[in-house]
């Protein structure tokens, strides 16, 4: 279905939802009231539905305007940006390039790209949302960003989902613990000692027992978190040790942790990256991911 409405349609949205009001937004945009009323009303009828709560008060997004902000505030600024041009045709205009990216990912690995990146292109702008799992995943399917760095959405077929690499799960520990010392431990070493998990809810998580169940091995925590940078500051002081993507430990040598690989099952992660099937991404996005795909191939 092609859906037609112009620019000013989606700008005039926009500016009534950030100002909370009719009056303020028509004023900003230099038109008057009725006719920035017959743009939002235009809208709505190409959308299918209402996007604004109005009173005589107050001015709200509805359930439908909701979803619909993200995406529109992010092709506002891609409009405003202009086209993307590449530095060997003589030209570099500012261009953001929105992606999703989980956190272990964003933390560690991201901003070796990006700075690589921004020194050929550095008038290119990034906006990453470091999201879990499942809403980074949500974010690419409503097309808030151009596309994520995750490790679930294979399995959707309106999503493409390209392969970087497998991040294995280790153990993390403190390196005067006792198995600290071990080149390699099995899941039955790890019951004798208190054991620090990210919560149930979590994409990581589940990925994990589900792997586990299949070799009927579980997972006797002690400690449950919600991030995995908490479960790496508990073993740091020594509470417990941790099972944790390898992408969450420190790519460095750290000082008081070290990460050991875990056998019999390996249980390991598909980072890959994940946009909408069929639509075309950005030139900046599609250079930005070449060159994603290349240094994490090197590396």
């Amino acid at each position: 279905m092609r859906i037609n409405c112009e620019i000013l349609d989606l700008r005039c949205f926009l500016m009534v939802v950030e100002l909370g009001s009719f009056h303020r937004a028509a004023d900003t945009l230099n038109l008057s009231q009725p006719a920035l009323s017959r743009r939002i009303q235009k809208l709505e009828s190409v959308i299918g539905g209402a996007l604004l709560e109005r009173s005589t008060r107050h001015v709200a997004s509805t359930a439908m305007g909701m979803e619909l902000l993200p995406l529109v505030r992010r092709m506002l600024e891609e409009f405003d940006a202009s086209l993307f041009t590449t530095r060997e045709a003589g030209v570099q205009r500012s261009y953001i390039i929105n992606m999703a990216c989980i956190p272990t990912a964003a933390f560690y690995f991201l901003p070796l790209v990006i700075g690589r990146f921004s020194q050929e292109y550095p008038l290119v702008r990034f906006s990453i949302l470091d999201l879990p799992a499942t809403q980074g995943v949500q974010s690419v399917a409503r097309g808030e960003v151009e596309f994520g760095i995750n490790f679930m959405g294979n399995s959707d077929p309106d999503l493409e989902f390209i392969r970087l690499i497998e991040d294995p799960f280790v153990l993390a520990a403190r390196k005067d613990h006792d198995l600290a010392g071990k080149s390699v431990v099995s899941w039955s070493e790890l019951s004798p000692y208190p054991l620090i998990t990210v919560h149930r809810s979590s994409a990581n998580r589940t990925l994990l027992d589900a792997s586990l169940a299949k070799s009927n091995l579980r997972l006797p925590w002690s400690y449950e978190v919600t991030h995995l940078s908490t479960s790496l500051g508990l073993v740091e002081a020594g509470l417990g040790i941790s099972v944790l993507p390898r992408l969450a430990m420190p790519q460095t040598d750290h000082p008081f942790l070290v990460p050991i690989p875990i056998r019999n099952p390996e249980v390991s992660r598909t980072i890959g990256i994940l946009k909408r099937r069929g639509v075309s991404l950005s030139p900046a996005a599609e250079r930005f991911l070449r060159m994603l795909i290349t240094t994490w191939t090197e590396g």
